[in-house]
């Protein structure tokens, strides 16, 4: 045979063998990591330790002139339907943010996954990783416009909004309804909060009653009257102002809702 054409074949067969490991793992069934509430940790090792924040070196998804590309990647056990409800959450980031959620391609390595399997349940890496990024949005439950938009923004390097550096002027944390193995969630952490002020009406604020042992409020707002809280269907506008303040967004027409409502209706 021809030196050139072996050499083809060659190449040929190692596209196709690359191609090939990276289908598999697609529908390789993916490995629960350990973790926080709804937000999992990289290494097991590290258990006890904190999480990357957005104050954190290497946390941020890279910039390539004004946008921050995310490719994407939706799993087909989710139904159409499912998949338009994800396509959606990820498209309100496009709207009102410099993030631009892109299809992912095989040649990527960085990119975010989209995942459903038995009893996976709501969960997010916060900030970027490296390789393969899972986001567990399981069917049934998870598969909602809100809490797409909630597992994205831990994705991009966004905490919940009452473990903030100075929730405690605005919140008391009821640590005796709380159960004991789910306290840590509550832990408050030195957040970069990007002088934005405390937001009740943010997707990233827990319910009153989350993680409750006993039926009683974990959470209670401060203030006459108390403001309510935990119930978003959809990102506040302090968190599109946070967004494009941690990314550096430039020349963005508006920081309104008025389209997610659009979007949402």
């Amino acid at each position: 045979h021809h030196p050139l054409f072996v050499c083809l074949c060659l190449l040929f067969l190692f596209f196709y063998l690359f191609l090939l490991s990276k289908i598999l793992f697609l529908f390789a069934e993916i490995e629960m990591p350990v973790l926080h509430g709804d937000i999992a940790v990289a290494d097991t090792t590290y258990k006890n330790a904190e999480p990357c924040t957005a104050t954190e070196k290497g946390c941020k998804w890279p910039k390539e002139g004004r946008y921050v590309y995310v490719p994407y990647y939706i799993s087909p056990d989710y139904t159409q339907e499912e998949q338009n409800i994800i396509i959606r959450g990820m498209r309100s980031f496009n709207q009102t943010t410099c993030i631009r959620f892109i299809p992912w391609n095989p040649s990527v390595r960085n990119y975010i996954s989209f995942f459903t399997q038995p009893n996976s349940g709501c969960w997010s890496y916060l900030g970027r990783q490296k390789g393969v990024q899972h986001i567990s949005l399981e069917r049934g439950g998870c598969v909602r416009y809100s809490t797409v938009q909630h597992e994205i923004l831990h994705a991009l390097g966004f905490n919940h909004e009452q473990v903030r550096s100075d929730r405690d002027r605005y919140v008391r944390i009821l640590f005796n309804n709380i159960k004991r193995k789910q306290q840590y969630n509550f832990q408050k952490k030195r957040t970069n909060n990007l002088e934005t002020p405390y937001d009740f009406s943010s997707v990233m604020h827990y319910n009153k009653y989350a993680f409750s042992k006993n039926g009683l409020p974990t959470i209670e707002a401060k203030g006459d009257p108390a403001p309510a809280f935990g119930n978003a269907r959809q990102m506040s506008t302090n968190d599109i102002i946070r967004v494009n303040k941690l990314y550096r967004c430039s020349k963005l027409k508006t920081y309104s809702t008025f389209y997610l409502l659009c979007e949402y209706v």
